[in-house]
């Protein structure tokens, strides 16, 4: 009897402990992974609810933004409306075959010479003597900022007969994913600059920092007149951290540019902070008439 009873009662907490682990994992919150999402990693915020960047304020002589810009330089607010009259079909068309539509060589047999990121103090004048000793015309893309304060520079190359290129006020390498209303303000207030220095001269081109064009962005540029332009030869003047020293730096340049030429070519360059694309240039532009028509892109 006692055998027997003592089997019941093991057999009832049995049961009982049973009970309990079930219940537990009953109460168990279960995480069911969305698709593409590991489970534990917060999914993705939509872009409909994710903040918009701060708009930058405006950067002083070395690029780094004051703590109070003027009045007349301070963009909008990020939370700001747009303000330019984009037609929303308009950022569906592109114009050319570079990124998002933007043109990446001349309409011809030309091959056109573009200068990036200035005016510079020190390389602008002297890549202006080259082109002027050489007779060759070339765009200068420039970074609204070292416009305002470098305007003698911007009369000296249009009064050279070169063609002026807004390159955006600051460089942002992420323009195109600003808010609307700081995009609008920056490209024209980089033409404002421009024809503070010279009142007449015409800004047909719009060059994004990077490349990074997008299709609103190219729009955005031609409801102000300008042609968004990209390039097929990019010698990577820029990057001194593959070569040894200055003169394996320039003996590449001259290779790339050289090795990547043809008829219709639009080639990249900066004049901006980069003394040995000048000496580059000393010697690649006889080259490059002896074998091409150099011109600036028309205005």
């Amino acid at each position: 009897m006692l055998g027997y009873r003592r089997r019941i009662a093991l057999a009832a907490a049995a049961i009982m402990v049973f009970s309990g682990i079930v219940a537990c994992n009953g109460d168990k919150p279960r995480v069911t992974a969305q698709p593409g999402v590991t489970a534990g990693t917060p999914a993705s915020v939509p872009a409909s609810q994710s903040p918009s960047p701060p708009a930058s304020a405006s950067p002083s002589a070395d690029g780094s933004a004051p703590a109070s810009p003027p009045a007349s330089d301070s963009p909008p607010s990020s939370g700001s409306p747009a303000t330019s009259n984009v037609p929303e079909s308009s950022t569906t068309r592109p114009a050319g075959d570079g990124p998002a539509g933007s043109v990446s060589r001349t309409s011809g047999t030309e091959v056109a010479l573009t200068f990036d990121d200035g005016p510079d103090p020190i390389n602008t004048p002297a890549l202006l003597k080259i082109l002027r000793d050489n007779g060759v015309k070339a765009t200068f893309c420039m970074v609204g900022f070292r416009v305002r304060d470098r305007p003698d520079l911007v009369r000296q190359i249009y009064a050279d007969g070169h063609t002026l290129c807004n390159h955006s006020w600051q460089h942002l390498l992420d323009l195109a994913k600003r808010d609307p209303s700081y995009i609008d303000w920056d490209l024209q207030h980089t033409n404002d600059a421009i024809h503070a220095a010279v009142p007449d001269a015409p800004i047909k081109y719009f060059r994004a920092p990077g490349g990074n064009f997008t299709p609103d962005l190219v729009a955005r540029a031609k409801s102000l007149g300008m042609e968004s332009i990209y390039w097929d030869v990019d010698p990577r003047d820029w990057d001194h951290t593959r070569d040894k020293n200055h003169n394996a730096h320039i003996a590449r340049v001259i290779a790339q540019v050289q090795a990547l030429v043809r008829p219709g070519s639009i080639i990249l360059s900066h004049d901006n902070g980069q003394p040995d694309t000048i000496v580059a240039y000393r010697m690649l532009i006889p080259w490059l008439k002896e074998r091409y028509v150099l011109q600036a892109l028309p205005t």
